[in-house]
């Protein structure tokens, strides 16, 4: 079964950084964007940002938008979400997947969850105030 993981999540103070990462163990990314989710407690699951497969292009939700950078590294398999001046209201479940409609992600269409599959069990992230 096709499933990513997730690490590098954990508690850190407001205003403060973390990098988080997923990788797909024998399941070749090269080909699909990947977006970052996440959900918090009694929250809907929601897009974060997303990497293009084809020319690494992203997209960003507006409420992480200037403080959180995704990238891939396909050599390695692996997807990264450097989430900088983080807020309490970040506090939330972080999960990848990777999108099985489109190659290149798309305002707007690549943050909904209906396209994406491979999820993982995900990673906390707590952010103190």
């Amino acid at each position: 079964q096709v499933q990513f993981v997730e690490s590098g999540g954990g508690l850190v103070q407001s205003g403060g950084d973390l990098r988080v990462s997923c990788v797909v163990p024998g399941f070749d990314l090269d080909y699909y964007a990947v977006g970052w989710f996440r959900q918090g407690p009694g929250k809907e699951r929601e897009g974060v940002a997303c990497v293009s497969a084809s020319d690494g292009s992203t997209v960003y939700a507006d409420s992480v938008l200037g403080r959180f950078t995704i990238s891939r590294d396909n050599a390695k398999n692996t997807v990264y979400l450097q989430m900088n001046s983080l807020k309490p209201e970040d506090t939330a479940v972080y999960y990848c997947a990777a999108d099985l409609v489109r190659r290149r992600c798309v305002s707007g269409e690549s943050l909904r969850v209906l396209s994406y599959d491979y999820w993982g069990q995900g990673t906390q992230v707590t952010v103190s105030s």
